[in-house]
C-alpha cells in the first residue's frame, strides 16, 4: 500500500509541475488591460495550488470516514450555491454561463464554481449511503429511487446552468459508484437510456453545441468556424513532431487571447504541450494519468469499509473520466467541450477539488488492508464490508 501510496503522489507532484511550467509558457505572451502579462495567471494559479495542498493535506490527516457525518449537510450546501449562481449581485455569468460565484463588479476578485464542489459532495453523499443501506441497494426503492432523486436534483442544477460536460461527468462516476455498491443493472439501464434520450434532444435543440457536434463530425468543413479550435489544436500537436519545438516556443499560443488556439492556458492547454514538449511527453501525461487511477482504484479495493471502497472508486473515475473527456476533445476524438485537465489546466476551483480529493484517496489508504501474499493480482481482495 505504502508503494501505491508514493506512486500516486508522485504522479500527481509532475502533473503539477508540468502544469505550472505549461501554464507560464501557454500565457507568457497574453496581455490583460495592457498592465498585466500571462504570469498573472502562473501566481493566481500558485494560490490555489498552496490552498489546495493545504486541503490535501488537511484531508490525508483527518480519518476519512468522519466524512459521512458531514456529507448531506455539504451535499446541501454546494445545491445552495448551485442557486446562487443565479442571483445577479453574487453569481458571475459568462458566455450565458451562470457557473460562477464571486464579486462580478469587482475586478480581479476570486471567483469559485459551486459545481467543482458539488462533484465532491454528491461523491461523499452517495458512499455514505451506500454504506448505510449496502444490504438494500439491490432494492428498487433504496437502490435506485432514493438516490437516484438526489443525483438527479444535482444534475438538474448544473444542466441548467448550463455545462452539459460536468452534467456527464458527474452522472458517469454516480453511475460507476451506484454499479460498485450493487445496484441491480435491470434498475439502472432504463433511467441511463431515458437520461441519454434527454441529453440528445437537448443537444439536438440547442444550436450552438449541436454547432460543435457537427464540427465534429465534419472537421474539414468546419475548420474555420465551429472546427477552428479543434482544428488548430490539431496542428499543434502535429507541430511538435516526437520531442517538441522547445519550451516557449509554441506558435500555436500566438495572437494574444485568442491565440491560434483559443482557451490554449485552460481546457486547451494540451495541444501546447505535445506542441512545445512534443508526443513523448503527451504519452507521458496520459501514462501518469493511467497511473494514477491504477493507484485510486488499488487504493479503494483495498479499503477498509464500504464507504471507503465507494468514496476512493467516486474520486478516482473522477479525476480518470475529466481527463479522458479533455485528452478527448482536444485530440478530437470528442466533440468540443470545455473541461480543464486535471492538474494542469489554469482553473483554481477545480485544482482545489483535485488536490483535496487526492488527501483523501491518501486517508483512505492510510486504513486499507494490505494484499494476501502470494497474489499477484491487485484488485483479488476485497475490503471487509460492514453490517450496519
Amino acid at each position: 500500500m505504502n508503494r501505491a501510496t508514493t506512486i500516486l503522489i508522485f504522479c500527481v507532484a509532475v502533473l503539477l509541475g508540468l502544469g505550472m511550467v505549461a501554464l507560464y509558457s501557454a500565457s507568457m505572451n497574453m496581455e490583460l488591460n495592457q498592465s498585466a502579462v500571462g504570469s498573472n495567471f502562473l501566481r493566481q494559479q500558485l494560490v490555489w495550488c498552496a490552498f489546495g495542498l493545504a486541503g490535501c493535506a488537511a484531508a490525508a490527516a483527518v480519518d476519512y470516514r468522519r466524512w459521512k457525518k458531514i456529507a448531506l449537510w455539504l451535499l446541501a450546501f454546494s445545491a445552495f450555491l448551485l442557486v446562487l449562481v443565479y442571483v445577479p449581485v453574487i453569481g458571475y455569468a459568462t458566455k450565458g454561463a451562470h457557473r460562477w460565484i464571486g464579486l462580478p463588479h469587482v475586478p480581479h476578485t476570486p471567483r469559485f464554481q459551486p459545481s467543482e464542489l458539488a462533484k465532491l459532495a454528491l461523491i461523499l453523499f452517495l458512499a455514505a449511503y451506500g454504506e448505510r443501506h449496502q444490504r438494500h441497494m439491490g432494492s428498487f426503492k433504496k437502490g435506485l429511487a432514493v438516490p437516484g432523486a438526489v443525483i438527479l436534483a444535482i444534475l438538474l442544477l448544473i444542466f441548467f446552468e448550463p455545462d452539459r460536460g460536468c452534467t456527464i461527468l458527474l452522472a458517469a462516476v454516480a453511475g460507476t459508484m451506484m454499479v460498485v455498491a450493487g445496484v441491480r443493472l435491470l434498475y439502472l439501464i432504463p433511467p441511463v437510456l431515458a437520461a441519454m434520450g434527454v441529453l440528445a434532444w437537448s443537444l439536438i435543440h440547442d444550436p450552438m453545441r449541436l454547432t460543435r457536434i457537427l464540427a465534429w463530425l465534419h472537421p474539414e468543413q468546419s475548420k474555420g468556424n465551429a472546427g477552428y479550435q479543434a482544428y488548430e489544436a490539431m496542428i499543434a500537436f502535429g507541430s511538435g513532431g516526437w520531442t517538441g519545438l522547445g519550451l516557449g516556443n509554441s506558435r500555436q499560443k500566438l495572437g494574444g487571447w485568442s491565440g491560434f488556439v483559443p482557451e490554449h492556458h485552460t481546457d486547451f492547454i494540451f495541444p501546447i504541450i505535445g506542441e512545445e514538449l512534443g508526443l513523448v511527453t503527451t504519452l507521458t501525461v496520459v501514462l501518469l494519468f493511467m497511473v494514477l487511477v491504477f493507484c485510486g482504484v488499488y487504493i479503494a479495493r483495498r479499503a477498509g469499509d464500504t464507504f471507503g471502497l465507494l468514496l476512493g472508486t467516486g474520486l478516482t473515475f473522477m479525476i480518470g473520466i475529466q481527463a479522458v473527456i479533455n485528452m478527448g476533445v482536444v485530440t478530437s476524438l470528442l466533440p468540443n467541450k470545455g473541461m480543464p485537465l486535471p492538474f494542469i489546466s489554469y482553473g483554481g476551483s477545480n485544482l482545489l477539488l483535485m488536490l483535496v480529493s487526492v488527501g483523501l484517496l491518501l486517508s483512505i489508504s492510510r486504513s486499507a488492508t494490505e494484499p494476501v501474499r502470494g497474489k499477484s493480482n491487485p484488485f483479488g481482495a476485497s475490503p471487509q464490508l460492514n453490517d450496519e
